[in-house]
């Protein structure tokens, strides 16, 4: 009589897995999951433990996600949302750190210090993963290297599961509310980066309504975000962040504006000393990716500031300016 298999511990069971993901390229399907991969295998044999190890494995996934890992659901073309189809993999140049990196223990150290500096808001569960992530690579971090840590708040509650949705391949729906809109869009999109840029985070996605790509202002998503419950239309390319940034970069290299600042007032001392700002004949020359959130900006100067081009960015600030008039008087 054959005897009971053996236990194995999740962490060994979680390691197993990982490993596994990660030597597969064409990803492999829950069935060859729960038979091949240790603490699933043993128990696979037993048709009457398979629910059970199809509830576990689904627990496993999201205990992974938890932890930082990139696991990704690939749909069997033409069987799209097919879980008996579906394969998992987990891409090694999403995970794994390059041949040539290494880090010694001050480095580590200033790592560790940099996960803990993002301790509230939508960061907050990225800083955890980051912890976890440093103390699996193996290193003793002696606490005393580490003075204190500030703490960085962020302010887009829509960070987090559009991350969440990224490592899922999840689409999603969400309230977008463009500047000089008088109610905001319900936009069905996929997923595929995000990034920080100009001291704002961006979402980077294919608007599965309009069947194009778009880049949205997190700050400007209105609502929650909300998956649709069908699996994304496009999933990201490897250097997809690294090619967003590129382009933003490109806008706010071509979108420039020309701002006159009193001498010695804040808004001079401000504008003079954004990155890349130059002057010509006094004026102050200025690049932005957005024309709207500089009129945010130049309007808070009041009469310290004057735009003297483009004419749209002028008539942003003017029409800023009558708000507050009819608001107040």
């Amino acid at each position: 009589m054959a005897g009971s298999p053996r236990r194995v511990p999740v962490e060994e069971r979680l390691f197993s897995l990982v490993l596994a993901l990660l030597a597969t390229e064409q990803g492999l399907t829950k069935a060859e999951i729960l038979s091949t991969v240790t603490g699933y295998a043993a128990r696979f044999e037993r048709a009457s433990d398979r629910a059970n190890l199809e509830r576990q494995f689904e627990r496993d996934k999201e205990d992974l996600r938890d932890l930082g890992v990139p696991l990704e659901t690939v749909d069997e073309r033409g069987a799209e949302g097919d879980t008996k189809l579906q394969r998992y993999r987990i891409p090694p140049a999403r995970y794994q750190l390059p041949d040539d990196i290494e880090f010694s223990a001050a480095e580590y150290a200033l790592l560790t210090l940099a996960a803990q500096v993002w301790r509230e808001g939508s960061l907050s569960t990225d800083s955890r993963r980051a912890l976890t992530k440093l103390q699996s690579l193996g290193l003793r971090i002696d606490e005393a290297v580490i003075g204190f840590a500030p703490t960085i708040r962020t302010r887009d509650p829509a960070h987090e599961p559009l991350s969440a949705a990224i490592d899922r391949g999840q689409q999603v729906s969400f309230d977008y509310l463009k500047p000089g809109q008088p109610a905001a869009d319900r936009r069905v999109v996929s997923p595929l980066a995000l990034v920080y840029h100009e001291g704002r985070w961006h979402l980077h996605a294919h608007d599965d309504r309009a069947d194009a790509a778009r880049t949205f202002l997190l700050r400007r998503i209105v609502s929650g975000i909300e998956p649709t419950g069908a699996p994304a239309t496009q999933r990201p390319a490897l250097d997809e962040p690294a090619q967003v940034l590129s382009e933003l970069d490109e806008l706010w290299r071509s979108t420039v504006a020309t701002v006159s600042a009193r001498p010695g007032s804040e808004a001079d001392v401000v504008m003079r000393n954004r990155p890349g700002t130059t002057e010509t004949d006094g004026a102050l020359i200025i690049h932005t990716t957005d024309l709207d959130i500089l009129a945010d900006e130049l309007a808070a100067f009041g009469a310290d500031i004057s735009v003297i081009s483009p004419p749209n960015l002028r008539d942003a600030v003017r029409a800023r300016w009558q708000r507050v008039v009819e608001a107040h008087g």
